[in-house]
């Protein structure tokens, strides 16, 4: 389940950690001559300066040709301008693969666009992809509101039950998108069961009628989790969230197979949903080498905030991969494993409050939140995750108010369901003011 090493000469041979390499990249990186900076500088220009018009054609003929025949004679990549790449995106991007064990990364100017870019490639008019029933809200709107203008079909089922995936493929079904953990019910998906689905979907297919799985890991990270070391062609992920940790920069990812490198940088170009060099900076060099250490102290408060939350008589239950009441416990202690491979349920926790009724339980569930974001101290009320902040939301009329509320009980949103991202403050002081509002909310 180890990443991949990265491609710097001194950190070969499986001589140093994967987080080594997370915070030191390649330190002789032809994308950019910083040999005597402690960090890469900012890239801030827009366009770059061509010393004759043969410069130019030969970077136009080398933008998106790394997985084809044209042999790419540069020394390092010749840049044009920033929609088709520029240096801190590039080196970001390597640093990514790496985390994750990808062949290659492509950023994005956001999660979303990360999502749009890779279903992108994978689909067409007359495709189809079959998805999992619970998403994030605006990924739902995505695929329910803007899929069926271009003629692609979509159809939810149960990733939980690997039958009903696999009846769900037809020959048109062009990729499985799932969430695992799921957002916000922390529900897994086994990737080893989905891989073999589409393994086994593929063959009697062709190339270009070929299935694809794609993950959306932005609960776990690449520190709790890597999709593809378990058989899933792509991952995705929010920059936005614990990988860039501080909730300054909005980006998204997708990690994936070397032949995808060229239709993602070209989709990107061509969309136009590019991550800017000043938000690539602080991910590359302040984001994602320090995600392994912030991970740690956010997962065992994560663990401590979790079992506290299990005794309360308030609520119905407690979701988190940590707890052994956590229904895929097994699952869990499978799948989640860090660079070293010990168990790593992450920093995100689901629990619903009682209540006589769905109504009652969705009103005791706005009365706590609105008291936390009153009163706690340590506790703040906004959307995201993975900050240095503890966040808490109401997904039901928040992050997955996209999902009609008819329908989002029926796809595992309760009422009463409250997501909680657990940040770096210290254990006592997240207890001390869930403490106060249920208390304050009985």
């Amino acid at each position: 389940m180890k990443a991949k090493p990265c491609t710097d000469k001194k950190a070969d041979k499986g001589r140093h950690s994967v987080e080594a390499q997370l915070i030191y990249g390649q330190m002789e990186d032809p994308l950019w001559d910083y040999s005597h900076h402690l960090l890469p500088p900012i890239s801030s220009s827009a366009t770059f300066r061509l010393d004759s018009a043969q410069r130019g054609a030969q970077g136009f003929t080398e933008f998106a040709h790394r997985s084809d025949e044209v042999e790419v004679q540069s020394k390092a990549p010749i840049y044009i301008y920033d929609r088709l790449g520029e240096p801190n995106k590039d080196m970001l991007e390597g640093n990514l693969a790496c985390a994750e064990g990808g062949d290659i990364a492509v950023t994005f100017g956001s999660g979303m666009a990360a999502i749009s870019g890779v279903l992108g490639i994978l689909t067409g008019t007359g495709s189809e992809i079959v998805a999992h029933k619970v998403l994030y809200g605006c990924t739902y709107s995505l695929l329910t509101n803007w899929y069926p203008r271009l003629k692609i079909n979509v159809k939810f089922v149960d990733f939980s039950n690997p039958a009903e995936v696999a009846a769900a493929i037809t020959r048109n079904t062009r990729a499985l998108y799932m969430e695992s953990p799921v957002n916000p019910t922390m529900r897994l998906v086994d990737f080893r069961a989905i891989a073999r689905i589409a393994e086994e979907a593929n063959r009697a297919r062709s190339a270009d009628e070929r299935l694809y799985t794609v993950v959306d890991s932005t609960f776990a990270s690449p520190f709790c989790q890597r999709p593809i070391s378990m058989g899933m062609d792509f991952v995705v992920h929010s920059l936005t969230k614990a990988i860039g940790g501080f909730g300054t920069e909005v980006g998204g990812v997708v990690i994936g197979p070397q032949w995808s490198y060229d239709r993602l940088m070209l989709y990107r170009k061509d969309f136009g949903g590019i991550l800017s060099a000043k938000s690539a900076w602080p991910v590359l060099v302040i984001g994602l080498p320090s995600l392994a250490v912030r991970m740690r102290q956010m997962q065992a408060t994560a663990q401590l905030v979790a079992e506290f939350l299990e005794q309360r008589p308030e609520l119905e239950r407690v979701m988190y991969p940590g707890l052994p009441s956590f229904p895929q416990a097994e699952l869990a202690r499978r799948q989640m494993v860090d660079f070293d491979g010990n168990f790593a349920p992450g920093a995100m926790i689901y629990f619903v409050m009682k209540g006589a009724s769905a109504h009652d339980a969705l009103k005791r569930a706005e009365r706590f939140i609105n008291h936390i974001a009153q009163e706690a101290y340590c506790i703040t009320l906004a959307v995201s995750l993975g900050n240095i902040r503890t966040l808490i939301e109401h997904p039901g009329s928040m992050t997955h108010s996209a999902i009609p509320a008819d329908q989002q009980l029926e796809r595992g949103v309760d009422p009463g369901g409250v997501r909680l991202a657990v940040g770096l403050e210290k254990p006592d002081d997240i207890i001390k003011d869930l403490a106060q509002s249920l208390d304050a909310t009985r």
